[in-house]
């Protein structure tokens, strides 16, 4: 076979190969990525989980696969496994000590990720945080939930940001609507939602 070949074909032969397998390994990563994020939709279409929740799953999904899909390229380029092996475990000791200096940040997200599961409130409702049974606590028309904060927009119009993590310390109220003492004029502006 070898014979029948010119010479500048078998040269370029292995380069062609090798580029073959990165495409098979990138269109694999792309069917994958895409088989994934669609049946997390249906997922969260089917048990109606909240979009944030949904969107997350995704993004995790898709950086899973191109992880994967990157290191196969890279072992296919040459690159060996203990090198890779040897910068990863680095990279997580320096990420571990990271994330271990902004304890209070993680266990904001993780309350995020709570209040996206239990949804103990909605986008909208009207909740209260109690500090005690006789004290008045925070109130306010939750307008905004992310990893961090969530926001509130009370009667007289200004916005607080409660940190996720304090509605796992005090005892919440919430009124789904209106509640029984905000003015009609914040519950008419329920639909707009502060940027």
């Amino acid at each position: 076979m070898k014979d029948l070949l010119p010479e500048f074909v078998l040269r370029w032969a292995g380069h062609f190969v090798l580029a073959g397998q990165l495409a098979l390994i990138v269109a694999l990563a792309i069917l994958v990525r895409w088989l994934i994020r669609r049946v997390v939709r249906r997922v969260g279409a089917r048990y109606d989980l909240p979009h944030a929740l949904v969107s997350g799953a995704g993004r995790a999904a898709t950086f899973v696969v191109w992880g994967v899909a990157a290191l196969m390229v890279l072992d296919r380029l040459g690159v060996s496994a203990s090198v890779l092996w040897t910068a990863f475990t680095g990279f997580a000791a320096v990420a571990a000590v990271a994330f271990f200096a902004a304890w209070s940040v993680l266990s904001n997200i993780f309350c995020a990720l709570l209040l996206f599961t239990t949804r103990p409130f909605r986008l909208f409702d009207e909740i209260e945080l109690v500090e005690n049974g006789e004290k008045p606590g925070l109130k306010g028309r939750v307008v905004g939930i992310n990893l961090i904060y969530t926001t509130l927009q009370e009667p007289t119009g200004a916005v607080l940001q409660i940190p996720n993590s304090l509605f796992f310390q005090r005892t919440t109220r919430c009124w789904r609507g209106r509640a029984p003492d905000m003015p009609a004029a914040m519950a008419s502006s329920r639909g707009r939602e502060l940027v």
